[in-house]
């Protein structure tokens, strides 16, 4: 589209009109306005100047009309003063001379700068001509009635000179008919002038309006209208229309070519605001994906994680994986002896009637394929290809299985979906793989524990019993002497007071093994335990727990609890205290824990002898299973001190399972 193109016809010719009037209008807008004033500039000036110029021209016209006119009164003043002349005998003299008088006063009049000036210098000029006969007539027919050549008066006293001074009588009408015309013609000579201004001015006035019509109606076509255009245009990109576009693309203007640039603009941001369209799309397409994708994580490490290991757990996960990612139904298949042997674990595949299924054991190798993502074809009845995606489920380098996925018909995974698969599957690698773990470290903790209860019967029980059975051997042979029965009541006393330890052994024992530490953990079950010395024996047992920001394994805070309990257990049974503290302390210099429980009772005796003391050997043993050292003394004041310290190991995490939970 170029200019106008789309005006009315009428339009359009009236603008083509106008443009072979003004040839400027195809030319830049400043250039326009800028004609469009200097041509109303010009016929301002124009007028004013012939303003100017015709009341220079004019300047004393009104004088030399007036002074023409006066002309005619003084020619007939002279004439009624030569009447007066004439018929007055007795004053004749008088009357001449005032005729004379009025004479010299015409000729003044008549070369009075004021009328001569008007008169053009150009001798064929009407009122030049004129003039000048009427100044001829004066000078050869009329002033030598009334004056010689000397320049005295004609006037004879005796009246001889009578009829050539009445001779103006008869020459006045004339002259003064010749004065007429030439006021006449001055009179016509100012409207003649002042009608060529009023011309002028009114041509000016007519050509300013011309123009101002046409620069208004240019400004109206060529401006406002290509404005208001461009303001709608803009108006619809504001609102995101960019498929408007300007009528008014022509390059004689500069609204034309802001329309053209403007119609450039709007292509190229409507290919910008389409293509960021796509892009965004795009980008929402692939955060859905990224949301399905993370949906489908989410609840897979939610179900294998949180869910006991069970077949509807893995079925629920293949269904999540059909709806998120949008794949066909799937199959856990899992190798029991590490080779291509399988077993099918969890599937949501049910083959049409008359299909056979893909799974064909023991012959597992197809799915397995080189453990590596790959994709099979399986061949059916009706014609087409059942396709498969088998994704190895494996953690650690480790193969645990594979994930069958079919492909739904006509249609490729793209690869966010194999990416999702592959996550999925080392996903389902890491829970076997943690569930396996969980399993053998199940094994060798029950193992463990199975090692240190036969530890502890053979460290203390079966020593017990087999001291029992010594001196049962000892009582039948005593028995069997003649003096036996007297010999024997010291093995019996022996022998009763070693089934007493024994049974304290096998409470200890039991104690010992029952024990564990849940809910709120260690400072809870040293308040417990405090609590339970305190009122079952009625000693003001105290507790000051400063362990701070250490944390103990559960191996180190069971053996910390029992040998807290022993020692409180043989203040209560051997002190005779009043009072006791406990006090734990953790130097975060050294890192080490010191454990100190002390009362102000009659004492151990260092020197006695501990034969019968398993409780202090099972403090030591258990001293040394925290790799530390525990030290047995009397206190100066009073009272037996028990002093524990070592340093605590870092808890150490193997597949989900605290190591050292049980008691080593």
């Amino acid at each position: 589209m170029e200019g106008l193109q789309e005006k009315p016809n009428n339009d359009r010719d009236l603008f083509h009109l106008l443009s072979n009037m003004l040839p400027f209008t195809n030319k830049s807008l400043l250039l326009r306005m800028g004609l469009a004033m200097a041509t109303i500039t010009t016929f301002a000036f124009i007028s004013m100047l012939s303003s100017v110029i015709i009341a220079e021209l004019t300047q004393g016209v009104a004088s030399a009309i007036n002074q023409a006119g006066t002309l005619r009164m003084q020619s007939y003043r002279i004439a009624s003063a030569l009447a007066q002349e004439l018929h007055a005998e007795d004053l004749r003299p008088a009357y001449a001379k005032q005729t004379d008088v009025r004479a010299a006063e015409f000729e003044m009049r008549l070369l009075d700068a004021r009328l001569v000036s008007v008169v053009p210098k150009n001798p064929t000029h009407k009122l030049a001509v004129i003039y000048n006969h009427i100044f001829n007539q004066w000078q050869t027919r009329i002033k030598p009635l009334f004056f010689g050549p000397d320049g005295k008066s004609t006037f004879d006293p005796k009246g001889e000179g009578r009829n050539e001074r009445t001779l103006y009588l008869s020459l006045v009408d004339g002259f003064v008919a010749d004065i007429d015309r030439m006021v006449k013609l001055l009179e016509e000579d100012v409207e003649s002038k002042i009608r060529l201004l009023r011309l002028i001015q009114i041509s000016s006035l007519f050509l300013t309006l011309i123009v101002v019509f046409l620069t208004m109606y240019l400004m109206n076509s060529r401006v406002l209208v290509p404005l208001r255009d461009l303001l709608g245009c803009a108006e619809g990109a504001r609102r995101g229309d960019f498929s408007v576009r300007s009528r008014y693309t022509s390059n004689d203007d500069e609204l034309g070519q802001l329309g053209a640039a403007f119609n450039v603009m709007a292509e190229d941001l409507s290919k910008k605001y389409t293509d960021l369209e796509e892009r965004v799309q795009a980008k929402t397409s692939d955060l859905e994906r990224s949301n399905r994708s993370l949906e489908l994580l989410y609840k897979t490490t939610n179900r294998l994680h949180t869910a006991a290991f069970s077949d509807n757990v893995y079925t629920e996960l293949l269904r999540d994986m059909e709806r998120l990612l949008g794949v066909g139904p799937g199959t856990i298949c899992l190798n029991t002896d590490g080779g291509s042997r399988a077993f099918k674990l969890a599937s949501t595949r049910r083959p049409p009637a008359g299909e056979r299924d893909t799974c064909s054991p023991p012959d597992c190798s197809a799915c397995f394929g080189s453990y590596n993502t790959h994709t099979m074809q399986f061949p059916r009845k009706s014609g087409e290809s059942l396709r498969i995606v088998s994704t190895p489920i494996r953690d650690q380098k480790q193969q645990y299985g594979v994930l069958l996925t079919e492909i739904p018909p006509h249609r490729e995974l793209e690869e966010w979906q194999m990416r999702s698969l592959e996550a999925v599957a080392h996903h389902i690698g890491i829970a076997i793989n943690i569930t396996r773990r969980a399993t053998e470290s199940r094994r060798l903790a029950l193992l463990e524990e199975r090692s240190v209860i036969a530890r502890e019967l053979h460290d203390s029980l079966a020593q017990s019993l087999s001291y029992l059975k010594i001196q049962v051997a000892r009582l039948n042979v005593t028995l069997n002497q003649p003096d036996g029965v007297n010999a024997a009541t010291p093995i019996i006393d022996e022998l009763r007071e070693g089934i007493s330890r024994a049974y304290r052994q096998l409470r200890e024992l039991l104690t010992t093994f029952r024990l564990k530490i849940d809910g709120p953990g260690l400072s809870a079950a040293l308040e417990e335990t405090v609590e339970e010395f305190r009122g079952r024996s009625g000693i003001a047992i105290s507790l000051d727990n400063r362990l701070g920001s250490c944390q103990l394994t559960a191996n180190e805070e069971i053996h910390v609890l029992h040998i807290i309990r022993e020692a409180l257990a043989n203040v209560t049974r051997h002190s005779k205290a009043e009072k006791a503290e406990v006090s734990i302390f953790y130097d975060n210099d050294s890192e080490r824990v010191t454990i100190s429980i002390e009362d102000n009772g009659i004492g151990i005796d260092e020197e006695a002898e501990r034969r019968d003391h398993y409780g202090l050997a099972i403090m030591n043993e258990r001293a040394s299973g925290l790799g530390g050292t525990i030290q047995i003394s009397r206190v100066p004041k009073g009272g037996t001190r028990v002093n524990l310290v070592f340093t605590p190991q870092r808890q150490q995490y193997a597949g989900g399972e605290t190591e050292g939970k049980r008691i080593a």
